[in-house]
Parts: structure tokens; sequence; C-alpha cells
């Protein structure tokens, strides 16, 4: 559990922090566009419910639904995220590989557990990339880790350029490792656990292969089973070909996600994925359909939260401190005892 800093003042004061989140905002965009071959596109708030194309995260999330008056009360439904919608995008584009698409993301999670992390109020870089299906492997899959670190590293030292009073901290190199070696590693520890383990010592981490079987049967973290590719061979001994960025936060002292990615499912690897975690059904969707009948450009791609980069990078204590949404009183209190502006 993430835990708030018993001493903690934060560095910016809230007008400072408002310029500052602009800054971050702009000057990580273009990086990111600019290192993989990106165009900005504009993102649906919404899409159609019973269709497929939302991200139903791990199963069990409720997404918010409305219907809509003039489409005969037809359900439309809040997305939570758009990892579906960006493969959709990119086919419709025809881009070639090597190429993609980046998009403002905002999404509502009224399931989220709030905390000094997490918020029913999502906000994230969208990206997708059109790749060749023979760098469907792992190892195009970390060079691309590495040209996103490297954005981050560029804004971390933009921001220090900018207000000399934040010094960088993230490592020259992110280490690569798999969560299938984590849990032989430490079996007694949980995924969090190894998480805050190893990215206290590396500084900065990626973590491949979540959402499959582990050796003891368990999962490192929960993955949809239809756009993450997490039960394919990886080619050197492992399974699956996605993960997450992690960096050491001092102020939380705990490992914290910056960034979720993956090549998407082929139409073999989404069929194998439905049946682990049965729901077979699915593949009657509009996306799945077509998806399995080979119509969809095989891509890469992922997230990149804006208030969690921003609550990073400025070193702040908690999310409300970058993004404005609700909390409940208790957090409130909380938060203006130990001296945590809420915007």
């Amino acid at each position: 559990m993430i835990k708030l800093p018993a001493k903690y003042k934060s560095i910016l004061d809230t007008k400072e922090t408002e310029h500052a989140i602009v800054a971050i905002k702009d000057f990580f965009q273009l990086a990111l566009s600019t290192e993989l071959n990106l165009t900005r596109v504009t993102a649906p708030l919404f899409v159609g419910a019973g269709t497929g194309i939302n991200d139903d995260l791990n199963g069990v999330e409720r997404p918010v639904t409305f219907p809509v008056k003039s489409l005969n009360e037809q359900k439309m439904e809040i997305v939570q995220s758009l990892a579906k919608w960006k493969r959709l995008k990119v086919t419709d584009l025809k881009l070639d590989p090597g190429f993609g698409i980046y998009t403002d993301m905002n999404a509502l999670r009224p399931d989220e557990d709030l905390d000094p992390i997490h918020s029913i109020y999502v906000d994230q870089w969208d990206w997708c990339i059109a790749i060749d299906p023979l760098d469907r492997n792992v190892y195009f899959l970390h060079e691309i880790v590495k040209k996103v670190y490297r954005c981050i590293q560029r804004t971390e030292f933009f921001l220090y350029d900018r207000y000399p009073k934040i010094k960088p901290i993230l490592p020259k190199e992110i280490k690569i490792l798999y969560a299938d070696d984590l849990q032989k590693l430490y079996p007694k520890l949980t995924p969090k656990e190894r998480e805050d383990k190893v990215t206290k010592e590396y500084g900065a981490v990626f973590i491949t292969g979540i959402g499959g079987k582990l050796p003891d049967g368990s999962i490192h973290d929960g993955r949809a089973p239809d756009y993450d590719d997490w039960i394919t061979e990886s080619g050197d001994g492992h399974r699956g070909l996605n993960g997450d960025i992690l960096v050491w936060n001092p102020v939380l002292d705990s490992a914290f996600e910056l960034s979720s990615m993956g090549i998407r499912v082929s139409p073999e690897s989404l069929k194998a994925q439905l049946e682990e975690r049965g729901c077979p059904e699915r593949a009657k969707f509009e996306f799945h359909s077509k998806l399995l009948k080979g119509e969809l450009t095989q891509t890469l791609g992922g997230g990149i939260g804006q208030s969690r980069l921003c609550m990073f990078l400025l070193r702040k204590a908690h999310i409300g401190e970058t993004q404005v949404s609700v909390w409940t009183d208790e957090i409130k209190k909380d938060c203006k005892k130990r001296g945590i502006v809420l915007l």
C-alpha cells in the first residue's frame, strides 16, 4: 500500500506547479512523437457498448455508460483506455511499419481504489505504431522501451534546466527484467514487493511479461486478454511481449509505474488468450472478429500517464497535486494536515 510521506513540502507552489505541468506535457509529447515517428490524432471520449472496443482492463471494472436519445437510446461507454481503438485507427490510416499515432486519452475508472497514485480520472498519452510481423519479438519491444525511457530522461533534464531545485535522479540506463525471473528469485515476495526491491536497486526497470501465468501459476498483474500479447514465447526462454516501465519514487519510497506497453495480439495469440481467460465468446465482438480475420494491422502500443509523469518529475506526493479529481473527505483532511495542496 502506498503511504504518504511523514514529512513533505512541495518544491514548487501551486502556480509554479500549474506552469510546470504545461511545460512537461508540451515537451514530452513532442519528444515522444519525434522519437517514435508519431502523428497526433483526435481520440474519442466514448465508444459504443457491446462492440468490444473499450478496454475492460482486468474484466471486473465497470465502465460509465449512458444512453443516447438521438440513437434510439443506444448505450455508449466512457473509455477506460484506448488500447484497442488505437489499433483500429492505425489500420484505417494504412500506416507503414515504423510509423504511428499518439493522442490525449481522458478516461473514467469509477471502480478505482483512491490512494496517492490512483484516481477515477485517468489522463495519458496513448500511442501505437504499425510494425512488421517479423518484429513480433521481445528484442524489438525492448528497443522501443529504451526510446520511451530516453524521452522521460530528456524531460527530466528539461525540467531541471527550468527549475534547478528539482535535481535529476533517473539512471542512465533502464534495466530490462522478466516477471517470471523475479518470481523465481523472490518466491516469498508479492509482485508489488518484487517491484519495490528491483526498482529501488536499479532506479528504473522494465518488467517484461505481465498478465501470463508465472512458474507458480500466479500472474504478476492483471492484463486484459485482447490487446497485449502476454502468452507468446518471447524467443529467449520467457513468455510475454509486454511490460511496464517502473521508476523509483523517493518521495513515496516506492516503485512507481509510468507506462505500460506491449506488442498487440495476433489472431493466434488472441484466440489462445481468450481461451485461457475463459471468455471465447468475445470473438463475436466487432473488434475481435476483425482481428481474427486478419483485417487489423500488427501494432505495438502503450500508454504513459500524464499526471503520473508530472507527479514523478515534480516530486509530488499525491496525484491530486497534478490533476483535478474527486477525493474522500478523509483523503482531503489527511492531505491538508500534511501540507499537500490538491488541485
